[in-house]
């Protein structure tokens, strides 16, 4: 995805569109938990849909730290030769426990990376999206300035 950037500007804040347009083709984030003290995050693969964030996971340690504080960050973002993108989601974790919200869940296809069964849905709803788009290049020179 290309974006115009104001004034050769390295870096540009994406809209709230742009930002789950992105999120929407993403397949891999990191989830950041707390709970009992402890910041924790971790790779996920998740899919976006309806500005929502779906992911599938087992019993254990994720679970159990966002059901004692359900507060999460969420990140995704992609690398190319000369841009990249990253998406910052905050927002409220909760286990789908309904049929019709598990069937939702289904429906998006979220694919995981490790062959095991995972068997808990987990929805995040979004209350802040923040997504930037990166030119990349070379730092440019410095120069010093000084005041005498």
């Amino acid at each position: 995805m290309l974006f115009d950037h104001d004034n050769d500007d390295p870096i540009r804040v994406l809209n709230d569109a742009e930002s789950w347009e992105l999120l929407e083709a993403a397949r891999h984030g990191r989830l950041a938990t707390f709970a009992a003290g402890e910041l924790d995050i971790v790779p996920i693969n998740f899919r976006a849909s309806g500005r929502r964030l779906f992911l599938k996971t087992t019993p254990g340690t994720k679970l159990a730290e966002l059901t004692i504080h359900p507060g999460v960050a969420f990140e995704a973002d992609g690398v190319m030769q000369d841009e990249a993108w990253s998406v910052v989601v905050k927002g409220t974790a909760r286990v789908l426990e309904h049929a019709a919200e598990i069937e939702e869940a289904e429906a998006v296809g979220i694919e995981t990376w490790l062959p095991t069964v995972k068997s808990v849905y987990v929805e995040i709803e979004p209350q802040h999206v923040e997504g930037r788009h990166f030119r990349l290049g070379a730092e440019p020179e410095a120069t010093t300035a000084h005041d005498y």
